[in-house]
């Protein structure tokens, strides 16, 4: 901050200590560091953060090196698995068990028991877990001809044995790796069908009377509990998209997304919030880590907001908002997406061309208020010379573009997804070879499989764990009863049963990953909204939406916790401000509710098990695109009290208004709403004209 002016500094090479003469000559790969703050936090300082809120980065660092190349082996020979069984497909039961024992067993290697237990060894009880792990594979294996042909999935003693011995693994797996949250609603859920039948469960929760064979055949011997549709997924599509992320990693895509988003946006007003937005959303849509997204990607661009005059409250916020609101982007959605097109029977190009214009909304609402907070304080961007030009960041790695270009040219093409995702990796590695920057070696392709690996398992694990709850709404009327006591509860009113509908999703992702955050919701709060006749995309993408904005969301708002540990911030304050950011993004769900086009989806006539959805008139397209955007910039200027000059109270409610009414989708609203946000708008605009400099307010 300027002493004199009390204006927040412009950065330039001058305040950085940089030589711009010598900028051009410097390699790509140094610009980035050449813009960091010195109050960046250190590599030990952002290890210490992710360990806090994401149990995930929380390993082991062997002392014995023979054993660490042994893990690295098995980790490898993991990911070789699931890309030789892409083509080489088992039996679903088989590989589906494969993939969680060995997963499992990964886990109970890398991952120690306690925050505090040594990470230099593995402790002796853990390689009991890994045998445990390992020993529910194999006596599949050996009992499979029984189980499918002379038993027909009736458990006998040693199939209850296994299965009891594969479900404590599955929780104290999931317990390391994710928290004990998802553990913890697995086990009330793993209790219920052994009390349902007694006097003292309420009327709509009693059934008929369960014994431990029921229960335990339907987790282990079926393929309706650990071994369900979740695992299914991950087995056969999620994995293979981590994996190709880790390909992506190794060769540079991070540092070109943050290259780029730095010489598109950098030097703009406000500049390093929107290279936050931009470079995060890219990045959680193809790793779906909200939270480690938050602290690979914050540790750089945090700082940098600090340094133009962004609070730390809100410069955490805007890293957080933007990592989360990756899950709902496509091509990838953070590989939820796969999960909906195994779920819902819809096809995966439809649903990323049904997601593409809700996540533009989500984006623009974010920037938006970035833009108009940065206006308001008359905040800088990045002086334009010490930034990357975008034909240096395109020759040096332009080319890593081609593999997601690539992959969405193949699902377009209706090329199997696990096909898709396998050619893809190959492809990523021939495309690498195009310059010395990205070339992948033989060390990069063998780090990259160890990394798919070790990266996919806490998905692993929480699909697996979710099997659990997927396994007993199957067996029992859980299901049932929670969909009835929403609509109950809604009393036959659409927009009652959408709020009871969002505040379930939000309890029911509250601190989990988006997947299975996704799952749950999914199998618990989607179906309530059958009876209205909403198409089944809309249904299941509502439910994701407000799954996923659990992390953004106070009390329990894991990324915006991050973004604070990174920024020095106060964690409930920055979590509001990440629920502001995302305002738009609560809305939003609300709207293609209401009106389908939005997805991109004709809902005339459809029935909510259709598989594919025409495409609506073009017209009708145009006019929803139009006046939502009007609408989310309206509402993000009343949000701020901001457009071209200050707003007053009045004038802001007059603007969030009209800014609704254009959001809610009836032509008579569409017009008011207009005129309103035009008029508000254009007042204030000419109200500025003679003095186009912002006023200055000393708080954000």
């Amino acid at each position: 901050m300027d002493t004199h002016t009390g204006k927040p500094n412009q950065v330039s090479p001058e305040t950085l200590n940089i030589d711009s003469s010598t900028l051009d000559k410097r390699p790509q790969e140094i610009y980035q560091s050449e813009i960091i703050d010195t109050s960046a936090p250190s590599a030990e300082k952002q290890q210490e953060i992710l360990e806090k809120f994401d149990r995930e980065s929380i390993t082991r660092h062997l002392k014995n090196k023979k054993l660490g190349w042994v893990i690295a082996a098995l980790a490898i020979a993991y990911s070789l698995f699931h890309l030789y069984t892409t083509f080489n497909p088992m039996p679903a039961l088989l590989q589906r068990a494969i993939h969680v024992g060995l997963g499992f067993a990964l886990i109970f290697v890398i991952y120690p028991a306690t925050k505090k237990s040594s990470r230099l060894k593995v402790a002796w009880y853990d390689w009991i877990w890994f045998l445990m792990s390992l020993s529910g594979v194999a006596y599949l294996f050996y009992e499979y001809q029984n189980i499918v042909t002379i038993r027909g999935g009736i458990p006998n003693q040693w199939d209850i044995v296994f299965a009891i011995i594969t479900v404590l693994c599955v929780l104290e797996g999931t317990r390391r790796i994710t928290g004990f949250i998802l553990p913890l609603f697995a086990l009330v859920f793993l209790a219920y069908p052994f009390f349902s039948h007694l006097s003292f469960m309420p009327d709509r929760l009693l059934t008929r009377p369960y014994d431990i064979g029921d229960i335990f055949g339907q987790l282990y011997l079926k393929t309706e509990g650990l071994y369900s549709t979740a695992i299914g997924a991950s087995v056969t599509f999620i994995f293979l998209f981590i994996l190709f992320g880790a390909f992506l990693s190794r060769s540079g895509m991070g540092q070109l997304f943050n290259d780029l988003a730095l010489a598109i946006a950098g030097h703009k007003q406000g500049g390093p919030a929107k290279v936050a937005v931009i470079s995060s959303g890219f990045m959680g849509s193809i790793n779906g880590a909200a939270v480690a997204n938050v602290v690979g990607t914050g540790a750089f661009t945090i700082p940098l907001m600090k340094k133009v005059g962004y609070h730390k409250n809100f410069a955490g916020a805007v890293e957080a908002s933007a990592s989360v609101g990756g899950q709902v982007l496509p091509p990838i959605m953070g590989a939820s997406a796969f999960i909906m097109a195994e779920t819902t029977g819809v096809k995966y190009s439809t649903i990323a061309l049904a997601a593409l214009l809700p996540a533009v909304l989500y984006y623009l609402g974010v920037i938006a208020q970035v833009h108009f907070r940065a206006g308001r304080r008359d905040l800088k961007g990045i002086a334009k010379e010490s930034l990357p030009r975008i034909k240096d960041v395109m020759k040096a790695r332009g080319h890593m573009l081609l593999p997601i270009m690539f992959l969405v040219f193949l699902l377009a093409k209706s090329v199997p997804v696990g096909f898709a995702a396998a050619y893809t990796i190959g492809f990523t590695v021939v495309v690498s070879m195009l310059r010395a920057e990205t070339r992948m070696g033989i060390k990069d392709i063998l780090g990259a499989l160890e990394d798919g690996a070790r990266q996919s398992l806490a998905v692993m694990a929480a699909c697996a764990v979710v099997g659990i709850i997927i396994g007993v709404v199957s067996l029992t009327s859980f299901g049932s009863v929670m969909t009835s006591s929403i609509v109950t509860l809604g009393a036959g009113s659409l927009f009652l049963t959408l709020i009871l509908t969002m505040l379930a999703s939000m309890v029911l992702g509250m601190g989990l990953p988006s997947i299975p955050a996704y799952i749950i919701t999914a199998t618990m709060a989607a179906p309530a909204l059958a009876g209205f006749d909403i198409p089944i995309l809309s249904a299941h993408m509502f439910v994701f939406y407000f799954g996923i904005f659990a992390n953004i969301t106070p009390p329990v708002c894991l990324a915006a916790f991050a973004g604070a540990g990174i920024a020095g911030g106060d964690p409930m304050k920055t979590g509001f401000q990440s629920l502001r950011l995302a305002l738009a993004g609560f809305i939003v769900p609300f709207m293609f509710i209401y009106n389908p086009t939005m997805l991109m989806i004709d809902p005339v006539g459809l029935a909510v098990t259709a598989k594919e959805f025409p495409l609506p008139p073009i017209i009708e397209i145009i006019t929803v695109v139009f006046t939502s955007v009007t609408g989310v910039i309206g509402l993000s200027a009343a949000v701020e009290g901001y457009f071209k000059g200050e707003m007053n109270t009045v004038t802001r409610l007059i603007l969030a208004v009209g800014a609704l009414l254009l959001i809610y989708p009836e032509f008579a609203t569409d017009v008011i709403g207009g005129l309103m946000v035009v008029g508000i708008i254009g007042l204030n605009i000419n109200a500025n004209k003679s003095n186009n400099k912002p006023i200055q307010v000393t708080t954000i």
